[in-house]
């Protein structure tokens, strides 16, 4: 349930961007698992002592958050917990497909020129029990924690001050995520421990940082949507319950 300034509680009707904001948010977020399961990158430089390297997946993933705070301050908490689970079924069969593909026969040409062993050690990851467990905990755990604080900052600040919300739920909701996935990866083979700290430390000032950076894209994108959408949502602070679609 949705409190809003431009509409009554229970009036429900169509809205003109939901829909593509909820396409490129699942499609950001397939990319980046895809990504993670591909390419560890090296920034060749260290902070204390702890050299700084990320998975390939955090270039798409701080964009998730991005659309998840602009969903949150637009349209309010229960139409991006819907988008949130729409995201999770989406990976779950991203998974799924990318199982099938791997388990399914390689043709001779392919098989002489690339091999099966050389899809595994790069794509194989994307659907092995470490990397679904990882993604779809740090994810759902992030992504959350980043929509509740959204929502009961929204309410404190008075819907004044966007950057304080924006900035406040991607640091708690990006560490929550970041703790998750790295330490289940770990744990299940997919990174080795001794990148754990690298990781970790890497993926969540990067991701932080992103979040910082496009504060201004995020203040014109949300004015934008709340303009043609004639939305301001303010989430029921009653109804911040995950479990629910």
């Amino acid at each position: 349930m949705v409190v809003t300034k431009n509409q009554p509680e229970t009036e429900s009707r169509p809205y003109k961007y939901l829909d593509i904001i909820t396409v490129v948010f699942t499609l950001v977020l397939v990319l980046s698992n895809i990504a993670s399961s591909a390419k560890i990158i090296d920034w060749k430089v260290s902070l204390a002592g702890i050299p700084l390297a990320f998975d390939a997946g955090t270039v798409f993933f701080p964009i998730a958050y991005i659309f998840g705070d602009i969903l949150t301050e637009v349209y309010g908490f229960a139409r991006v917990r819907r988008v949130i689970w729409i995201g999770f079924i989406g990976l779950i069969f991203t998974f799924l497909m990318f199982l099938l593909i791997q388990k399914l026969p390689g043709e001779a040409t392919w098989q002489a020129n690339v091999g099966q062993e050389a899809y595994d050690l790069v794509l194989g990851g994307i659907s092995s029990g470490g990397i679904v467990a990882a993604s779809v905990l740090g994810y759902l755990g992030g992504s959350f924690s980043n929509a509740i604080i959204m929502a009961l900052l929204k309410h404190i600040t008075h819907g004044q001050q966007l950057w304080v919300r924006t900035i406040s739920s991607t640091i708690v909701g990006e560490l929550v995520d970041t703790a998750i996935f790295i330490a289940v990866a770990s744990l299940t083979g997919v990174f080795p421990w001794g990148l754990y700290l690298t990781l970790t430390l890497t993926n969540y000032l990067f991701k932080v940082a992103i979040e910082v950076l496009m504060t201004p894209v995020t203040y014109w994108v949300t004015n934008k949507l709340k303009k043609e959408e004639n939305l301001n949502a303010y989430s029921d602070l009653k109804d911040l319950t995950p479990l629910s679609f």
